[in-house]
């Protein structure tokens, strides 16, 4: 286990994001080399106390713990390829990618001798150095441990598993949650300015129920690892009659209508597949084969 005071740490690129990191590192007192291409990115964390390294080579020479947040895993490339993470260091990957870029890019470290976590922030910069920034970090337990306390100044930090790929797959699920929930919103919040009722009106009501329907994960859950699907609510092929008729209330109003008919279109297949009687979460067997070409 690291010393949370102590450990030197070092970040490569410094854009908004990892001027965050290397500043919550500073923070908390961590002795902190920095590198980014364009140096004077660096100017006010020096001001801090940071060391400015020459080269990526001599940052990642400056601590056994590097982290790395870069626009994308081709610069991710570029900077291991310039001599990073040598034999001892601990490089976490914290640019945004596939899983399948984390995991080409932990075969690529490893040899080397160095320890490979990929992570994904799922936070905006003020947040980091904060509880409310939730850190995704995925690869060898033993990386992680041995630099819990350290990274633990970042946020509120969890170690998902072994793959390296794990982290990244998190954070698109996350984001295909988000954007769910928002474009929900939105589809409901045009319909009703149809009517006269504005946004910050139908938003506490839209809050309530976005709560209420995040409680049901938990037993949703359990249903679709099961694979059983009982209706014990209500069956599919009742959600699909209120899936019409948001459809229809849509067209009326003369708003876009595309995603109630998506979600309609998902319905229609599993119920023509003879799952019309069961619960809601059946739909995973849509959600989990390619769509139509």
């Amino acid at each position: 286990m690291d010393n949370a005071s102590s450990t030197p740490v070092a970040v490569i690129g410094l854009g908004l994001m990892g001027r965050a990191l290397a500043g919550a590192f500073l923070d908390a007192g961590h002795p902190t080399t920095v590198w980014n291409r364009t140096a004077a990115k660096a100017d006010r964390l020096v001001a801090r106390g940071a060391t400015l390294a020459p080269t990526v080579e001599d940052a990642f020479r400056a601590a056994p713990l590097a982290i790395v947040c870069v626009t994308d895993h081709d610069a991710v490339r570029d900077v291991l390829g310039a001599g990073g993470g040598p034999d001892g260091t601990t490089v976490v990957n914290l640019t945004s990618g596939s899983s399948a870029q984390a995991r080409g890019t932990a075969r690529r470290v490893d040899p080397r001798g160095a320890r490979y976590l990929d992570g994904a922030i799922m936070a905006v910069p003020p947040a980091v150095g904060t509880p409310d920034a939730l850190i995704l970090l995925s690869g060898p337990r033993s990386a992680f441990e041995a630099h819990e306390s350290t990274l633990g100044v970042l946020g509120a930090v969890t170690h998902l598993g072994a793959d390296p790929g794990l982290a990244s797959l998190y954070d698109v699920g996350g984001l295909a949650m988000m954007w769910g929930v928002l474009n929900a919103w939105l589809q409901g919040t045009a319909l009703l300015r149809t009517a006269g009722v504005d946004a910050a009106t139908f938003a506490p009501f839209a809050r309530h129920l976005a709560v209420t329907v995040a409680d049901w994960l938990p037993g949703y859950a359990e249903l679709v690892d099961r694979g059983s699907f009982p209706a014990e609510v209500s069956a599919l092929e009742t959600d699909a009659r209120a899936m019409a008729h948001l459809v229809e209330e849509s067209e009326a109003a003369g708003i876009n209508a595309e995603l109630p008919r998506l979600m309609k279109d998902l319905a229609d297949r599993a119920i023509a597949a003879g799952h019309g009687g069961e619960q809601y979460p059946v739909l995973i067997g849509e959600f989990g084969r390619p769509g139509p070409a």
